[in-house]
Order: structure tokens, then C-alpha cells, then sequence
């Protein structure tokens, strides 16, 4: 898997092709949007039933990181379940591995739209983090101070190659802001062309495509889908 490195208000920063954020001088890992629960809450409101499997899926794609990685902090960029009741409804099992991989390490829940206040899985919760140059917050806002990090659109961006069109997650940054893709197994997206999310950065914006392969285009040559 590969990975693309930048730099934002002078933090060295690493988009990998799983979809995470790496800040290998600070050792700090940050995932945005893992709703874990997906398929339980859904099941649970009369929704659409999906296979069960996308907490375990997604944890295991984490624990991955983790492994590879070793980061002395994490940061979940919020929308980490659900919603509040799918932390409840965790299988005991997820919970276990979910302690195991915070054990050791200073963890971080970002507060979600999906998912606010405290999951009671131990870490610390937060509304907003200020690291260094960077503030993490799960929503992006209009005006904020440079070096701001979130999540909640779930970008994704399609672009045409020599196999073909390709549609993949992205990180979305300019010299001002990123945005992540979303980690979640059950997660859909929103096209970097929507208004809601190109309005929020400048001419100068890139994506980076996740996969095994990552990419860089600029965003306003981009061909999204």
C-alpha cells in the first residue's frame, strides 16, 4: 500500500493508501468516520439490514495501522459509531480488541454529528484537539485558522486513466485545510465537486486518491463522479 507525503502549515504529513493520516513526527495517527455499528443501527431502526461485519472489518483494518505504525497517540476524528447507542450495543468481543489497541497510547474521540459526548470506552473525548500547528475537529468551518484537520464529508473523487474511469476516497488539502476520507467499511461519499465541499478551499486544493496505488490530482482539473 502505498502512501503520499505533504506538508501543512509545516507539519509533515503522510495520506497512506488505507485511508489514514500519519504524523510520524509527533507519532500521532488520526482515522475520521469509522461508524462502527453501521449495520446494527441500521437493522435496529428498520433500515436496510447489511451483512454485520463492518465493525470487525473496519477495527481489523485499524488494528493494521496500528501494528505497522506504532503511533503514541490517536486521534478519532469523530463519527467513531453510529450513533451514541451502537458504542452500547458493541459485541464484547469489538470491545475487548478496541481497549487492546488503546492500551499503551494516548487515544482520542473526537465529538461526531453521529456520535456526541463521552462513548465510555475509556480515551478522552473532545470536541476540538489543538496539536502543534493543527486543530482536529470532525467538522470543517468556515474561517477557521490555518492547519485545521476534519472529517464528515467522506470526499471521493473519480477520475479518468488509461484503464479507465476510477472513483476512489480522497484526502482533499490545500495550504489552509484537510479533509479526510472517511475509514468506515460501510461508508458512502460525497463528490469533491459538491459545493459543500469544494467551496471550503482554494485554487491551490489537491486530492490525494486512497488505494493501493495513491495519487495526487489538483482539484480543479478534477473529472469527479
Amino acid at each position: 500500500m502505498s502512501s503520499t507525503s505533504f506538508t501543512l502549515q509545516d507539519a509533515r504529513l503522510t495520506a497512506r493508501g488505507t485511508g489514514s493520516l500519519w504524523w510520524e513526527d509527533a507519532r500521532l495517527l488520526c482515522v475520521s468516520d469509522l461508524h462502527l455499528g453501521k449495520a446494527e443501527r441500521m437493522a435496529r431502526r428498520g433500515g436496510t439490514l447489511l451483512p454485520p461485519y463492518d465493525t470487525r472489518e473496519t477495527l481489523a483494518r485499524l488494528n493494521s495501522e496500528l501494528t505497522e505504525l506504532e503511533p503514541q497517540t490517536v486521534i478519532c476524528l469523530g463519527d467513531s459509531f453510529d450513533d451514541g447507542l451502537a458504542a452500547e450495543h458493541l459485541d464484547e468481543s469489538d470491545r475487548i480488541q478496541i481497549g487492546t489497541m488503546m492500551a499503551g497510547r494516548r487515544w482520542f474521540w473526537v465529538e461526531g454529528n453521529h456520535d456526541p459526548g463521552d462513548l465510555g470506552l475509556g480515551g478522552t473525548a473532545v470536541d476540538a484537539l489543538e496539536r502543534g500547528p493543527l486543530t482536529f475537529r470532525h467538522i470543517a468551518q468556515a474561517g477557521a485558522q490555518p492547519g485545521e484537520v476534519s472529517g464528515h464529508y467522506h470526499p471521493k473523487i473519480g477520475v479518468h486513466t488509461r484503464a479507465g474511469r476510477v472513483t476512489r476516497p480522497c484526502f482533499v488539502y490545500d495550504t489552509r485545510r484537510l479533509i479526510l476520507p472517511a475509514f468506515g467499511a460501510y461508508t458512502g461519499g460525497l463528490s469533491a465537486d459538491d459545493p459543500a465541499l469544494n467551496t471550503l478551499f482554494g485554487s491551490d486544493a489537491c486530492c490525494i486518491l486512497t488505494g493501493r496505488r495513491t495519487s495526487t490530482v489538483p482539484l480543479d482539473i478534477r473529472q469527479t463522479a
